[in-house]
C-alpha cells in the first residue's frame, strides 16, 4: 500500500519524526534549497501538511497542493495557518489543544509571581553589587488575596485560574459568554470593565483578527497605575505601543510578556 504524501514544513523531535516516517511519505520542505521547485514537484502529490504553530501554512503553500486534505499543526496555536484558504477548499485543520495547557499555566504563574515580587530586578540588583552601595532591594507586593482578571477562560485560562485559587485570589474573567465555573468565579462583560476591577490582568486568548490589540490604551488605563499585565497568549492581542506608553508614563505598575509581536 502506498504511503500518503505529507509536506513537512518544519523539523520535529526524533521521537515524533520516527513514527511519521514509518507511516507517511514525508517530504521535508524546510530542507529544500529551492522551495519553489520542490513545491512544483511534490505539491501535486501532497495530501497532508504537517507544520508547527509558528510556521503555519499560508495561502500560497495551500494552493500549491491541489490534493490537500488536512493541515496538522504540531502545537496549540493555528493563527499562522490561512484558515480562509483552507475553509474555501474544505481542508481540515487540526492542532494539539491540551498538550501545553499545564505548561502555559505554570509559566503564567511564574511570570505573575516574578513580576509581583520583583524577581528579575532583584536578581540584577544582587549581581550588580547595588545592594552594597544602596542597601536592600525595595520591598515588592504580595500576591495572596489580590484580584485577578482572566481575559479568555479557555483551557489555559481555566488552568491558570485553578492555580490562582491556591493564592486565595478573587477571580474574574471575560469572554464571549459566561461559562460553567466553580463558585466564586465572576463573569464580566467586557475587557475594560474587567481591567478596572482587578489588580492583575492575565491575557489567555487565542489570536484572531477580532482579538488583535484587544488590550489597548483603554484597557490599560482601566487597569491603572497599580495594575499589572501578564500576557501568556499571542503577542498581537496586546497593543505594544500603548503598553510602552503606559509603562513610560507610570500609568501601569508592570507587565510580563511571553512574546513580542516583532520576535525574531
Amino acid at each position: 500500500m502506498t504511503k500518503p504524501h505529507v509536506l513537512q514544513v518544519g523539523p520535529y523531535p526524533e521521537w515524533d519524526q520516527g513514527p511519521l516516517d514509518a507511516t507517511f511519505q514525508m517530504h521535508r520542505y524546510f530542507e529544500a534549497s529551492d522551495k519553489a521547485a520542490f513545491l512544483a514537484e511534490i505539491g501535486p502529490k501532497v495530501r497532508g501538511i504537517a507544520t508547527r504553530g509558528e510556521l503555519g501554512a499560508n495561502a500560497a503553500l495551500i494552493a500549491a497542493c491541489p490534493q490537500l486534505e488536512v493541515i496538522s499543526v504540531y502545537g496549540v496555536g493555528y493563527d499562522a495557518v490561512d484558515i480562509g484558504a483552507a475553509k474555501a477548499r474544505g481542508i481540515r485543520v487540526t492542532n494539539t489543544p491540551d498538550v501545553l495547557t499545564d505548561d502555559c499555566a505554570d509559566l503564567a504563574m511564574a511570570m505573575l509571581l516574578a513580576l509581583s515580587r520583583g524577581v528579575v530586578g532583584a536578581e540584577a540588583w544582587a549581581r550588580s553589587g547595588a545592594w552594597a552601595e544602596k542597601g536592600g532591594y525595595p520591598l515588592q507586593r504580595k500576591v495572596t488575596g489580590k484580584r485577578v482578571g482572566i481575559l479568555g477562560l479557555g483551557r489555559i485560562g481555566a488552568a491558570i485560574a485553578r492555580r490562582l485559587q491556591g493564592f486565595d485570589m478573587a477571580i474574574s474573567y471575560t469572554g464571549r459568554a459566561p461559562k460553567d465555573t466553580p463558585p466564586g468565579w465572576t463573569y464580566v462583560a467586557d475587557p475594560v470593565t474587567l481591567a478596572a476591577q482587578v489588580d492583575y490582568l492575565v491575557v489567555a486568548l487565542s489570536a484572531t483578527p477580532e482579538t488583535r490589540h484587544i488590550v489597548n490604551a483603554a484597557v490599560l488605563a482601566a487597569l491603572g497605575p497599580k495594575g499589572m499585565l501578564i500576557n501568556i497568549s499571542r503577542a498581537p492581542n496586546v497593543d505594544e505601543a500603548a503598553l510602552l506608553d503606559a509603562l513610560e508614563a507610570g500609568q501601569l505598575a508592570g507587565a510580563a510578556l511571553d512574546v513580542f509581536e516583532g520576535e525574531p
